[in-house]
């Protein structure tokens, strides 16, 4: 008999920033979307409201015969994951407003007290906020010795799915430990593999048996001038050549969604 992950698709997910970044990973092949902002220098934060609105207006026009999801990251600032009643009621105001919005597919957060377990009580306050939207917890799990460990209190919130490395810097040296999680999901939860994630290691990732795949297909460019105090001038974008290249490794292992 074939099992449930011989018979799945695995879906591709990509991070964005940017509305022209959602549009080449749609035309290039994502499944699913990640918008945040601040992706290189922090790994993610929230974005705004109006870039939610016009990401999910574009996904929309773009996708319209084969929708593609939009999932929010709602992270208030960079460092870690255990937050004070400020950085919570800020999060809370976030969520409301992104239920409220057309296309939002659901919402990418996670919460942790100071001994690295899963904050029950924050992140309920969370969900409660989210409303409507699935929630998915993201690599604040990762930040746990052992983050299977940590899987049944995610799944007793309801969260869909669970964004890992295995603990690891890249996704690919933490192969044992994901496939440690899939096992210990049993079917429960979503598994997705992410974080420095390579387009090498997509095969093993595949073979392991997580649900998707995410990663940021990031290249960068030489932008203007941003004189003094405007941060950068190098930029990040989204390479569809990337999405694409792992678009075919998907398609070679077999799991690639129709």
């Amino acid at each position: 008999m074939t099992s449930r992950k011989q018979r799945d698709p695995v879906l591709l997910e990509i991070a964005v920033q940017d509305v022209a970044g959602a549009i080449a990973a749609v035309r290039s092949g994502a499944d699913r979307l990640e918008l945040c902002v601040a992706l290189a220098s922090t790994g993610g934060l929230t974005p705004s409201i109006g870039l939610v609105k016009a990401v999910c207006a574009a996904v929309a026009l773009e996708a319209a015969h084969e929708p593609v999801g939009v999932c929010v990251l709602v992270r208030p600032s960079e460092g870690g994951f255990v937050y004070d009643e400020a950085a919570v009621a800020v999060m809370e105001a976030d969520l409301e407003a992104l239920a409220g919005i057309p296309g939002v597919e659901a919402v990418v957060l996670g919460a942790l007290t100071r001994a690295g377990r899963v904050d029950l009580d924050v992140m309920r306050r969370m969900m409660a906020a989210a409303g409507r939207l699935p929630v998915v917890f993201h690599r604040a799990i990762d930040v746990a010795s052992s983050p299977e460990e940590l899987l049944d209190a995610v799944i007793s919130l309801g969260c869909v799915r669970v964004l890992s490395s295995g603990g690891a810097p890249v996704s690919g040296d933490g192969l044992h430990v994901l496939r440690r999680m899939v096992e210990v999901a049993a079917g429960r939860i979503q598994i997705m593999a992410g974080g420095g994630l390579t387009l090498e290691a997509i095969p093993e990732l595949v073979a392991a048996g997580v649900d998707s795949i995410h990663l940021s297909a990031k290249a960068f460019r030489q932008g203007d001038p941003a004189g003094p105090g405007g941060g950068h001038t190098e930029v990040m974008f989204t390479d569809g050549d990337v999405v694409a290249l792992a678009r075919d490794a998907l398609r070679l292992s077999g799991r690639m969604s129709p």
